[in-house]
């Protein structure tokens, strides 16, 4: 009777198999699959699974190398249970045995050293308490320590998320006394109207020349007004004039058919003003010199502005908070009741 022949030996399936030639790693891989990628997927740029290679001789090869440093690099502990291993900055997970290679570490900004003079300042007044806006006026006044004429400055947080178009804030506001500074008005237009910006007291006046001029890096001016005949022409310098909120706009009132009366407004004290993308609104309302009758007219004048452009996509509480300050002083925080209620009262003619 013959015998039956003897059955091939199954494949080499346990992970304990040797290899002695780094050039067959792909059979390494063939008997040892990977786990599905739900489970072994890492944001970090290197993971190397030891289950693949356990037992596994890799000889000279790099990959036999690195995984040799790993096993001999000092670990300490780190929180949660694991150990990283100072040799390749990498971190092991007693749970799952993997090394992953960790990214570098960014060092901390150092924070900026303040001045005497404004640690000085300080002290005037108390850290996070809300003052009225008559106290708030009067301590502005007391911080001018420069030698130059600062700005007063108003800072309005509102409860608005300028990523959508019905909660975003674009207006003017015309300031009763004025901003205290003299402004430098260009306007872009052409024919006739060239002569009617030169009377009415514009400092450039000039068409395509102008643009030009403006191309060629040419910014000596505060405010650029446009007649609507000439936006086709001025949307070349958006890249130029954007960045610096010089950008001519309807909504900032300066594209226009009057230009004489856009040029009065603003040389008056008409101030253009939006949210930025933390939907904080920032005001300039006047300078130090400014008595604080006039800095509180200007200053309620800009709270009633912010209060009638409110969006229509604001929902609840408008006004997180307030803030008034100097151009090189600290900030004092407001009291947004009181400065509501103190706008009310002016507007009815209480105040």
């Amino acid at each position: 009777m013959a015998t039956a022949a003897a059955a091939p030996s199954p494949p080499l399936t346990h992970p304990t198999t040797s290899l002695h030639h780094h050039q067959n790693l792909n059979f390494s891989l063939a008997v040892n699959p990977p786990k599905p990628l739900s489970s072994t997927f890492c944001p970090y740029p290197l993971v190397l699974h030891c289950r693949w290679v356990e037992g596994i001789s890799l000889g000279g090869s790099r990959f036999g190398t690195l995984l040799a440093s790993a096993a001999n690099a000092v670990a300490e502990p780190v929180p949660g249970g694991g150990r990283v291993k100072k040799g390749l900055a990498d971190y092991f997970d007693d749970d799952d045995d993997e090394y992953i290679v960790a990214p570098e570490e960014t060092k901390p900004k150092k924070p900026k050293k303040k001045s005497r003079r404004y640690i000085e300042l300080q002290k005037l007044r108390e850290y996070k308490k809300q003052y009225d806006v008559k106290t708030a006026l009067s301590l502005l006044k007391q911080m001018a320590s420069t030698k130059f004429v600062e700005t007063v400055e108003a800072h309005f947080r509102l409860n608005i998320d300028p990523r959508y178009n019905d909660q975003q804030i674009r207006a003017t506001v015309d300031l009763p006394k004025g901003t205290g500074k003299a402004i430098k008005i260009a306007v872009l237009t052409q024919g006739e109207k060239l002569d009617e910006a030169m009377n009415a007291g514009a400092d450039i006046v000039g068409g395509e020349e102008l643009i030009e001029k403006i191309q060629g890096g040419f910014m000596e001016f505060d405010k650029l007004i446009a007649s609507p005949d000439m936006m086709p022409k001025v949307v070349s310098l958006g890249r130029i004039l954007g960045p610096k909120g010089l950008m001519p706009s309807p909504k900032a009132g300066t594209v226009t058919a009057n230009i004489p009366q856009a040029i009065a407004d603003f040389k008056r004290g008409k101030v253009a003003y939006r949210a930025d993308k933390t939907g904080i609104i920032h005001l300039p309302f006047g300078n130090v010199e400014f008595p604080e009758e006039d800095l509180l007219e200007n200053f309620l004048a800009c709270v009633k502005s912010v209060e009638d452009n409110k969006p229509s996509g604001a929902k609840r509480v408008y006004w997180r908070n307030a803030y008034v300050c100097t151009s090189m002083g600290p900030s004092i925080r407001l009291d947004v009741k009181d400065m509501l209620a103190l706008k009310l009262a002016a507007s009815k003619g209480l105040g």
